[in-house]
């Protein structure tokens, strides 16, 4: 079924929108069959089991952390982690930008932007964004790159909400992106509502349980 799944997903969604299969407590097994079946891109909530499944899996996968980051961990996944989703402080930047210059890289990082009603979700004010951005203390990291924004909007049916909330961070990047183009990557948009995030310009989304089936929380 991961087979049909993503091939149902990747047929549905436009060239320039990347799909990121979110793995999170996913077995190793299931993660084969989809890179199987072509998918390279992966993206863990929790740090230690990304990392456990860094070890046993192909190399040329792509890693995205997109869950919430907590400083203290990052090291143990700064060798390897393609991308990371949900940078929502200027502290883990410079945590972030400190590990990867141990393993002489440079790690790609999105700003989270707070664009969910919702007192639950993370994430920064377009202020804050803008703020960072243009900070001379965020152009002396030299190990990190800003290459874009994620958003999580509100788990709601209500598809105008939805609309407004991916839209405001669509006006956001593309405003932003006109000073800073190094800005390319919008990702929005999860199995519920990643066509409406990409009708309003996401260029990356984050799918689950429509390629894996429901996940177990035990």
């Amino acid at each position: 079924m991961i087979k049909e799944n993503l091939q149902k997903i990747k047929n549905s969604i436009p060239d320039n929108v990347t799909l990121v299969a979110v793995s999170k407590t996913k077995p190793v097994a299931d993660l084969q069959e989809a890179y199987d079946a072509g998918q390279r891109i992966f993206g863990e909530n929790r740090i230690q089991e990304m990392a456990e499944k860094y070890e046993v899996l192909p190399k040329d996968i792509k890693w995205h952390m997109i869950g919430h980051l907590q400083s203290n961990k990052v090291k143990y996944m700064a060798h390897f982690v393609d991308l990371i989703h949900g940078v929502d402080k200027f502290k883990t930047l410079k945590e972030i930008n400190k590990q990867a210059k141990k393993h002489n890289r440079v790690i790609n990082c999105l700003l989270q932007a707070k664009i969910a009603k919702e007192d639950t979700k993370f994430g920064l004010s377009f202020q804050e964004i803008e703020a960072i951005l243009t900070s001379d203390e965020t152009a002396e990291l030299k190990n990190i790159n800003i290459v874009g924004f994620m958003g999580m909007a509100t788990f709601t049916d209500n598809t105008t909400q939805l609309q407004e909330e991916f839209s405001s961070l669509k006006k956001l990047f593309d405003q932003l992106k006109t000073q800073h183009s190094s800005l390319e990557i919008l990702s929005m948009g999860m199995s519920g509502d990643y066509p409406l995030a990409i009708s309003e310009g996401s260029t990356m989304i984050r799918v689950g349980s429509s390629i894996f089936g429901k996940r177990n929380y035990n």
